[in-house]
């Protein structure tokens, strides 16, 4: 059991949500985040930084939406389930953005590669969670335990 799950699981609120989906993801987001930083400060080290300007800006938007995104997930109490709808869509939005731009540049860095299949494994977690957010928002008033 991973230490974001075993918090999750004591925590003495429940907001609904998976917990296991939610470890999973707020995980996910987090490895993403640190693997942006890298390979934003790895494209930075490279001859041809002025060509990876795009991507370096990807990747740190990418990993400051993501640490942003865990951050909001990983509070229980008085969660908004509307703010984490949005901050989801942005985080997917971000993950797919950088995904992107860093597969452009896989073919010559390795770092950019292993950062667009951690932005892809991010993007479906933000997107998994999203949809959870949504059924939740969904579920008739009495059924939901976070507040709106």
């Amino acid at each position: 059991m991973s230490t974001t799950t075993a918090m999750l699981i004591h925590h003495p609120i429940d907001i609904g949500l998976d917990t296991e989906l939610l470890a999973e993801g707020i995980d996910a987001l987090l490895e993403c985040a640190q693997t942006c930083t890298a390979c934003a400060d790895a494209c930075l080290a490279e001859g041809t930084v002025a060509e990876l300007r795009r991507c370096i800006r990807a990747n740190q938007d990418c990993a400051d939406i993501c640490v942003a995104t865990a951050r909001v997930l990983s509070r229980r109490t008085g969660s908004v389930v509307a703010i984490l709808a949005s901050l989801l869509q942005a985080c997917s939005q971000a993950c797919r953005t950088c995904g992107e731009e860093c597969a452009a540049h896989a073919g010559m860095h390795e770092h950019c590669a292993i950062c667009a299949a951690a932005c892809r494994r991010a993007e479906g977690a933000a997107d998994d969670l999203l949809g959870a957010v949504t059924q939740l928002m969904a579920a008739p008033p009495a059924q939901r335990t976070a507040s709106r």
